[in-house]
């Protein structure tokens, strides 16, 4: 089957037991979407989101919210505030790093952008340490059972359209220490074969080591269509694959969610209405998910769904 075609099959089988908006204080008079996942540090519970006014584009802060009720996210007074856009965090070590994208300006227009990475051990003092290569969103790092880190790549460029048929591919490969991470090595990750189809692109947004050996990966896939008016939709899915670190490929992709699965809200753009630009999941104690994603280029929003990795092994925790 086509992405259309699995996406129709989901549609007609998906199993939602929950659905729910974020809330977000502190901010008003700002959009907060394309958040992190939730995460804990030192017992308290934390998500890093995305501030931008509705009528701004690539015009981005990245801010720290503590949960202050179920899915209620107040502003951290006077935390540090970061020029980036879609951020994401992963736990390296006794160390947080945050990474998002970080848009350059030339002459009033958008020149170029990279991923920028902060770590450390306090949230209120995080240090800048690397940047990735030009023009890649969505480079995601994941601890390994020895200790290395594994990194997701995210090229998107003519060069990948002309060799493939697709926008974009998803590259892995793996470095010793945090320090190890910069943009030649992540340029040069080695592409996981079959994971886009012609005109498709996508990415890693957040990946889990199982006890497998294998790693969970949650991210999205994309494509464009045009409808009835004539409007180009840019169609964002919530995808989940496990990747195979010996054999270097993707089993069991499947789609996860989509933005009908969400409560209904506005969207940033005419084109953006079908847009759920994935976060990741949090595991619960029933043993299901809670799967977060920015939907709409406005607001988060968050799904249950059963474990997408089942079969492959359960996420480590440490």
């Amino acid at each position: 089957m086509n992405l259309r075609e699995q996406r129709a099959h989901f549609e007609k089988t998906k199993k939602i037991y929950e659905r729910a908006k974020l809330k977000f204080h502190g901010v008003e008079g700002y959009d907060v979407y394309n958040a992190s996942i939730p995460f804990e540090w030192k017992g308290k519970s934390y998500i890093y989101g995305r501030v931008e006014r509705r009528k701004d584009w690539a015009r981005s802060w990245v801010r720290l919210f503590q949960k202050t009720g179920k899915d209620v996210w107040s502003l951290v007074p006077n935390s540090m505030i970061y020029q980036l856009e879609d951020p994401y965090v992963a736990m390296i070590g006794k160390e947080i790093v945050l990474g998002g994208t970080h848009v350059r300006y030339k002459s009033g227009e958008v020149d170029t952008y990279y991923g920028y990475f902060y770590k450390g051990t306090d949230l209120d003092d995080l240090y800048y340490f690397t940047t990735g290569p030009d023009y890649m969103k969505d480079i995601r790092l994941v601890q390994l059972r020895d200790g290395r880190i594994g990194v997701f790549s995210r090229p998107r460029n003519k060069e990948i359209m002309r060799k493939f048929g697709c926008e974009s591919q998803i590259g892995f490969t793996i470095i010793k220490k945090l320090e190890d991470l910069t943009g030649d090595v992540i340029e040069n990750a080695p592409y996981i074969p079959g994971l886009f189809d012609k005109l498709e692109w996508g990415g890693c947004n957040q990946a889990y080591l199982l006890d497998s050996g294998n790693i969970g990966v949650i991210g999205h896939k994309c494509y464009n269509e045009v409808n009835n008016k004539g409007v180009t939709i840019a169609t964002y899915m919530n995808i989940a694959f496990v990747f195979d670190i010996k054999k270097h490929r993707a089993l069991d992709v499947k789609i996860i969610g989509t933005r009908p699965c969400y409560p209904k809200g506005p969207a940033k753009k005419p084109e953006l209405v079908d847009c759920a630009f994935t976060s990741g999941i949090v595991m619960r104690k029933d043993g299901k998910a809670d799967l977060y994603s920015g939907i709409g280029d406005v607001e988060v929003g968050r799904i249950t769904i059963d474990y997408p990795f089942a079969g492959h092994g359960k996420i480590v925790t440490k």
